[in-house]
């Protein structure tokens, strides 16, 4: 059964933002891949702030009625994956955040070289 996306979205971004996520960004990856729809990709100050955003999206998803397939990466907390089907979420140290540049892979299509990609705002 197909999930109301905006509305996990909304949840998700509700909750980072009530506990004070720090640099927030959503792609659309629906094109990317078959595996989900949307990545959310945001920062926490420390590892227990990365563990207590992710745990309370994890716990706000839940709450209203959405499937959690798991989380990962809780116990050292310098990237913490919790993955929602249709919208996978990625809480992140800062530097773990500039090493993996996650929303540089994720931007990238295939079959254009990447300068011509910078410009497209993606």
């Amino acid at each position: 059964m197909p999930q109301d996306l905006a509305g996990l979205q909304a949840v998700v971004l509700s909750a980072l933002e009530e506990l004070k996520a720090v640099d927030v960004t959503v792609l659309d990856v629906s094109q990317l891949t078959s595996l989900t729809s949307v990545m959310v990709v945001a920062s926490g100050t420390s590892s227990r702030h990365v563990r207590a955003l992710a745990e309370s999206a994890r716990d706000a998803a839940k709450a209203a009625g959405y499937p959690v397939l798991g989380m990962e990466g809780d116990s050292g907390a310098e990237w913490v994956l919790l993955d929602l089907v249709d919208l996978v979420l990625h809480v992140m140290l800062p530097q773990t955040r500039a090493l993996y540049r996650l929303e540089d892979l994720w931007s990238a299509r295939p079959g254009r070289p990447k300068a011509e990609q910078a410009g497209d705002g993606v």
